[in-house]
């Protein structure tokens, strides 16, 4: 199948043309402003289908609206029905299109078209009016507001919250992809007269800026944002797209000592506290044991001993751990517990804890296994 992409430099052209890579659509046509205009009709002349993602938003001046958003579709359809294409076609307009605005006029002028060129040649058009998108590859200040709060603030820029109580309607940009291609497929999602992206999420103005700041917090504090709601996780998938190309690392605080280091990797409330520990050649960790709390232990690298004693009991249990074989070992309550490094190396354990480290309320006894 060959498909026609316009716009295809843009946000959604960028992530469409990549997606359908994925899936295994290689000809693709890509016609963006910088192409030549001669190459509109060759393409129109051989497609199977046509994205029409191209238009104008933020225009220099008003007139630019119009030119852009009904003027090129214009253009585009006059071609297909030279060449006699049947193509269909799909086109991204917005929810101001109902708006008594430019850009809303000029979206509504350019579904217009589409709805005449279905009753003229009886083609199938998908006419998508598009809330606020969001994602990778976005531009700040241009495409969204996602886009220019995550800039910033991964920046330390300030961003301008006009009203924190505005309601925002946010479309993510691979719910987009998943209904397009959907639609290419011949099964859109269909709203009447119009197709549209079933999955949208709301969220106010001023909460969205309090959460794209938590996500820049979490390295300060270790912690993990609930991804078990979907916006959230879109939202920090963004954020991270967003980061400066010197800023993907950060420092963790080492705790280091003779023995080797200890190191706070990950803390949540709902899921408990992720560690790194190392142990040098020879050195016992841990002789200590727990009312509530619990732990897993997983030698990543070097061999390690894990000793078990039931408390009230002389009875010692005894697992050989090693980073050659990749074993999680769980710690029970009411066991006093040590970790040996009996190898030549250094023994390396990532350490799960159901709870994350309260110096108030310890849950931790000394006792010699």
């Amino acid at each position: 199948m060959k498909i026609l992409v316009t716009g295809s430099q843009g946000f959604v052209g960028k992530n469409l043309i990549a997606e359908l890579k994925n899936k295994g659509y290689y000809d693709i046509y890509e016609f963006s402003r910088e192409s030549d205009i001669s190459l509109l009709e060759k393409y129109t002349q051989d497609c199977d289908f046509v994205f029409h993602l191209a238009g104008i938003n933020r225009p220099e001046n008003e007139k630019e609206f119009m030119e852009g958003n009904f003027g090129f579709t214009s253009e585009l359809l006059a071609s297909l029905k030279k060449t006699g294409n049947k193509a269909p076609v799909l086109i991204t307009s917005s929810i101001q299109a109902d708006k008594d605005n430019p850009y809303g006029r000029s979206k509504k002028a350019g579904e217009d078209l589409l709805f005449d060129y279905y009753k003229e040649t009886d083609v199938k058009v998908f006419i998508y009016r598009l809330p606020n998108l969001f994602g990778k590859w976005s531009k700040p200040n241009y495409n969204t507001v996602v886009a220019t709060y995550c800039h910033n603030i991964a920046r330390d820029l300030d961003i301008q919250i006009n009203n924190p109580d505005a309601e925002l309607t946010l479309c993510y940009i691979d719910d987009v992809l998943e209904e397009f291609l959907r639609a290419l497929e011949g099964n859109p999602t269909s709203q009447g007269d119009f197709c549209a992206v079933p999955v949208t999420h709301q969220i106010k103005l001023g909460k969205l800026a309090n959460l794209i700041k938590s996500f820049k917090e979490s390295r300060k504090y270790l912690s993990i944002s609930n991804m078990e709601d979907a916006l959230t996780k879109k939202l920090y998938s963004t954020y991270l797209s967003f980061l400066p190309e010197d800023k993907f690392s950060y420092d963790l605080k080492m705790n280091c000592d003779h023995r080797g280091s200890f190191t706070e990797f990950i803390r949540t409330p709902e899921r408990g506290q992720v560690s790194i520990n190392v142990s040098k050649p020879g050195i016992t960790k841990g002789n200590h044991w727990h009312h509530t709390k619990n732990e897993k232990f997983l030698v990543v690298s070097g061999e390690g001993l894990i000793r078990f004693r039931k408390i009230g009991s002389d009875e010692i249990i005894e697992y050989r751990v090693s980073g050659n074989k990749l074993q999680v070992v769980d710690i029970p309550t009411g066991y006093t517990h040590s970790i040996v490094n009996v190898g030549e190396n250094d023994l390396v354990t990532v350490m799960w804890v159901n709870e994350c480290f309260d110096p108030e309320k310890p849950d931790t006894y000394i006792l010699e296994v």
